[in-house]
């Protein structure tokens, strides 16, 4: 029988399972792999679950964008911590995490075959979902330290683009881009009627006195989407809620993928998300403050591997993006390290990174004595891998 072929056959497979089966298949290994926090959601947010359970029309569909109360609380969030005022001009949709957000935004602002900026090295599920819509990744190499080189994305735009990504604090390297070069790659995307699709999961995770920016401040928010997420700061990765800053224009196509693929973001999720929102300011300062000292400490011992990787400076989100001086696949080192050395990292080719051996190193899911041994297992095991 012929086999049926379909577009997902040009989609990448996601890593996280790939390397989930090889740690599965080596017990005892610690991983730096997911992006993920060791910390759970706040009291807060399991507080207002039996509001949820008191009304029995919550097992009803709701709106498609989100319910009112939740709606309101983000808008206060946006104004006080991005500065993002919600009006006439924009409004706000709640998904089932920023995934979902960037999917909604790409089926609504493409056609097959147009295409969509990535800035390397990329968040795979953006490559993965430009792909699916059959839409083509162009991709722009950032400089040495990862930063944003605008005037080669101004290069890369065609009658075709639709729109350019920037993700910061940034995953997989850490970055946090500057607020200069934001209002370049909007300023961009204004000028040239395309959409600045702002991923801020990581907006709370910054370090060394940095400060997060949101492109939808800047002013012009014709042609600016943000997406944000409740799964890394508040500790949310399994009820999956997300949200985004959309042009209003934008709203009926939105509203139409949204309803297609989920309804309505998942309710009782959404009451947990009202709870969080709730949260002492001291949740978040002490939760960060904890994967801060870790931060310290991974690169501390990172650091030793001066001359076997170069370790770029990265003051967000948590991760580091290494790059090993070495001719070996990037895979196959991945899959050493957790067979010999009971470690797990993601290969950076997974990000686009095919012009050497590239390591994404998260610590964020790990308290710091697992995190001390981790990164231990990781540097002996490198400077045996690499060195023999």
């Amino acid at each position: 029988m012929e086999s049926l072929t379909s577009r997902m056959q040009g989609v990448q497979s996601p890593i996280i399972p790939v390397v989930g089966e090889l740690i599965k298949n080596s017990p005892g290994t610690i991983s730096l792999g997911q992006g993920v926090v060791h910390y759970n959601p706040p009291p807060e947010a399991i507080e207002f679950l039996p509001k949820f359970f008191a009304d029995p029309a919550n097992n009803l569909y709701k709106s498609v964008e989100g319910i009112p109360p939740l709606l309101t609380a983000l808008a206060g969030k946006l104004q006080a911590f991005n500065g993002i005022e919600i009006n006439e001009e924009n409004c706000i949709v709640v998904t089932a995490g920023s995934n979902m957000g960037f999917m909604n935004a790409i089926l609504a602002i493409t056609n097959p075959g147009d295409e969509i900026i990535l800035n390397t090295p990329y968040y795979f599920n953006h490559e993965m979902a430009i792909a699916m819509a059959g839409c083509r990744p162009v991709l722009v190499a950032t400089d040495e330290n990862y930063q944003l080189r605008p005037n080669a994305i101004a290069q890369a735009i065609t009658p075709k683009t639709r729109a350019i990504v920037t993700i910061s604090p940034n995953n997989p390297t850490g970055v946090v881009y500057s607020e200069a070069a934001l209002r370049q790659v909007n300023q961009i995307c204004d000028t040239n009627g395309i959409y600045h699709i702002s991923d801020e999961a990581y907006e709370y995770f910054t370090y060394n006195g940095v400060k997060h920016v949101s492109p939808g401040a800047f002013g012009s928010r014709k042609y600016t989407i943000s997406l944000f997420s409740l799964s890394k700061a508040y500790g949310f990765a399994s009820w999956r809620i997300g949200y985004m800053v959309i042009p209003k224009h934008l709203f009926v196509a939105i509203k139409k993928v949204q309803d297609t693929i989920l309804i309505c973001p998942p309710v009782i999720s959404q009451y947990a998300a009202l709870g969080a929102l709730q949260a002492k300011e001291e949740y978040l300062q002490s939760n960060i403050g904890a994967i801060s000292q870790v931060r310290q400490l991974v690169l501390d011992s990172l650091n030793r591997l001066q001359g076997l990787c170069s370790i770029t400076p990265a003051n967000g989100a948590f991760y580091f993006f290494l790059k090993v001086n070495t001719q070996m696949d990037a895979f196959e080192l991945v899959k050493r390290l957790i067979q010999e050395h009971k470690v797990a990292v993601i290969p950076g080719t997974t990000f686009g990174m095919d012009d050497g051996c590239y390591l994404r190193v998260a610590y964020g899911a790990l308290q710091k004595e697992t995190a001390k041994e981790g990164i231990e297992r990781l540097v002996q095991g490198l400077e045996t891998i690499v060195r023999n």
